[in-house]
C-alpha cells in the first residue's frame, strides 16, 4: 500500500482534486500551482523493479516489458495500475514516460549554481505547458511554496558570481546569459522554509514557467538517492 497526501498546513498554492478528470481539467488560478490527486495504491511495485533486474542507468519502460514480467498476484495489481495510468495520460494526449531511476547525472562542475534535478527548479516551456507525475516506490520529488523559493540568480554572492562568470554588466544581456544556461529556472530554499513531499502514489499536475502563465511555476526537485537504495519507479510526462 502507498499513502496518501494530506497538504502541509499553510500550503495554499496545493490543489486537492478526487479524480483524474479533474486533475486534467481544473484551471491554475489564486496561486495555486499544483495539483495533487491523492490515491492509495495496492500492489507490490517494489517487486516489478525487482523483477526488472539491476539497472545501472535511467531505463524506460514500456507496456511491452511489464507485460513480460512474471510476477505475484500483488505484483499483478501494481503492473495493471502503471499500465491504467499510463493509459490515462495517452488518453488525454501526453506523452508519459515509466522509467526505472538508479539516480540522476549530478552537476558537480556547475559553478554557483547546479542545474541538475537534485536542485530546487522550475519545468519550462515555450507555450503552456504542464508537468505530470507520480512516484511509486522509495520517495517522491519535493516541492517549495513560491514564497519559500529564492531564484539562485537572485541571492546576492550568487548573483555576483554569475555576474563574474558572465564577465560583463547586470545589464539585459546578463538575463539571456541566464536563460541560455537555465540558471534562471534554479531555486534555493528561504531559510528556515520547509520543502512539502509529493508522497507515494499520487498523480501530481504542476505547472512550468511560460510565457503568460497566470501563477508561479511549481518549484521542485527530485529526491537524493543514497548507494544502496533500490531504484525509484516514476511516470512523468
Amino acid at each position: 500500500m502507498t499513502r496518501s497526501f494530506t497538504p502541509p498546513p499553510g500550503t495554499h498554492c496545493i490543489q486537492v482534486v478526487g479524480s483524474f478528470e479533474e486533475l486534467v481539467s481544473t484551471p491554475f488560478t489564486a496561486g495555486v500551482n499544483a495539483l495533487c490527486w491523492p490515491r492509495t495504491l495496492a500492489g507490490n511495485f517494489q517487486e516489478i523493479v525487482d523483477q526488472l533486474g539491476p539497472v545501472e542507468e535511467i531505463t524506460s519502460i514500456d507496456e511491452d516489458d511489464l507485460r513480460a514480467l512474471t510476477l505475484s498476484p500483488d505484483g499483478q495489481i501494481a503492473r495493471a495500475v502503471l499500465i491504467e495510468d499510463l493509459r490515462l495520460l495517452r488518453e488525454h494526449e501526453l506523452a508519459p514516460e515509466l522509467n526505472c531511476i538508479p539516480g540522476y547525472p549530478k552537476d558537480d562542475e556547475a559553478g554557483p549554481v547546479p542545474t541538475d534535478v537534485y536542485s530546487y527548479h522550475a519545468d519550462s516551456a515555450n507555450v503552456e505547458a504542464y508537468t505530470f507525475l507520480c512516484s511509486y516506490t522509495v520517495s517522491s520529488s519535493e516541492g517549495l511554496r513560491p514564497e519559500d523559493a529564492v531564484r539562485c540568480a537572485d541571492v546576492p554572492e550568487t548573483r555576483a558570481k554569475l555576474l563574474k562568470e558572465y564577465g560583463g554588466a547586470d545589464d539585459a544581456g546578463f538575463e539571456v546569459f541566464l536563460n541560455e544556461n537555465f540558471y534562471d529556472l534554479h531555486y534555493v530554499a528561504k531559510p528556515g522554509t520547509e520543502a512539502y513531499t509529493f508522497g507515494l502514489g499520487n498523480l501530481w499536475r504542476i505547472t512550468t514557467d511560460w510565457p503568460g502563465s497566470p501563477v508561479p511555476p511549481c518549484v521542485h526537485r527530485a529526491p537524493v538517492q543514497h548507494p544502496g537504495q533500490p531504484p525509484r519507479l516514476l511516470i512523468i510526462s
